[in-house]
């Protein structure tokens, strides 16, 4: 089988030979930004949009990504070229580049920039079939009046907490609420619930503004499903008829059990099987190819 080969600052090196210095502000702050990206059939779903967040995530940190839009694109079709790909899990990140050991990203030289192509992931398996299990984080998610949780950061430390929790307490996924109590997201997926048939979901101000979160809005207009976006509680998703969580690598994921509460009849719901379909049928109908 033959070794990944990643983009890094220019080249395309086996991943083995991929390095970077351990001065780099990513590595040591946790200073860049970074997207992840999925491929169907030889096909980068929504690249463009994931594009766009990046570049929305370097600007909102004050850091310049030195290749057009365009460009970065491309260097993703390129990457998941030279690995042969027709399904793909993509992870372009950019940090600010190798400093010194203060904080001040003036010192940083230049940015890194590299991009990994995988073949695809399963993230939670069967899983899907069977519904997930979600615990409530004790700590909350970070406030936007500290740092927006809509800049793609490497510093996931916040979440990473939470997913410790799950960990120790035997579930898949940690729900996060906001510092005021509402409902934000999970620890790196959007939250929906369905109740009566209304589908709602968190705004976006205390949570990623997801791009599976915002196709699953389009899919259920076409679907003509009364979704919205609105504040919830933690009593709603208690007593939802239907939860389940949106994300490029999750997908469309059920969840049957929230803090030890049943959601429903403990099986993944109706209509959240019915977006699901749809949604695999999107991406694997659409998006930018790989190989022309």
């Amino acid at each position: 089988m033959e070794e990944t080969v990643i983009y890094l600052n220019g080249e395309w090196v086996p991943k083995s030979q991929a390095k970077i210095s351990v001065f780099d502000h990513g590595f040591l702050y946790g200073d860049g930004v970074f997207e992840g990206i999925r491929a169907y059939n030889k096909r980068v779903f929504k690249l463009d949009e994931h594009v766009e967040r990046l570049y929305d995530s370097a600007k909102a940190i004050d850091l310049k990504i030195p290749h057009t839009q365009k460009e970065f694109s491309e260097l993703i079709l390129e990457t998941c070229r030279k690995n042969k790909l027709v399904d793909a899990y993509i992870r372009p990140v950019v940090s600010r580049g190798p400093g010194d050991l203060g904080l001040n990203p003036m010192k940083c030289s230049k940015p890194t920039v590299l991009i990994i192509a995988n073949p695809t992931i399963s993230l939670y398996g069967d899983k899907y079939e069977k519904g997930l299990k979600l615990v409530t984080a004790h700590n909350r998610r970070n406030p936007p009046d500290c740092i927006s949780p809509n800049i793609k950061s490497l510093n996931y430390l916040n979440n990473i907490i939470a997913v410790i929790q799950v960990n120790q307490r035997g579930a898949d996924e940690a729900l996060f609420l906001d510092k005021e109590g509402y409902v934000s997201e999970a620890a790196a997926d959007n939250i929906f619930i369905i109740k009566h048939g209304k589908i709602k979901t968190p705004l976006t101000v205390t949570n990623l503004n997801g791009i599976t979160r915002a196709t699953v809005l389009d899919i259920c207009e076409k679907l003509k499903f009364n979704a919205m976006e609105t504040m919830l509680t933690q009593f709603e998703v208690y007593t939802a008829d239907e939860v389940f969580m949106t994300g490029t690598a999750a997908e469309i994921a059920p969840i049957v059990n929230v803090d030890e509460r049943v959601v429903g009849d403990g099986k993944p719901g109706p209509m959240t099987k019915q977006i699901a379909m749809a949604y695999k049928d999107l991406v694997h109908s659409s998006g930018t190819p790989i190989y022309t």
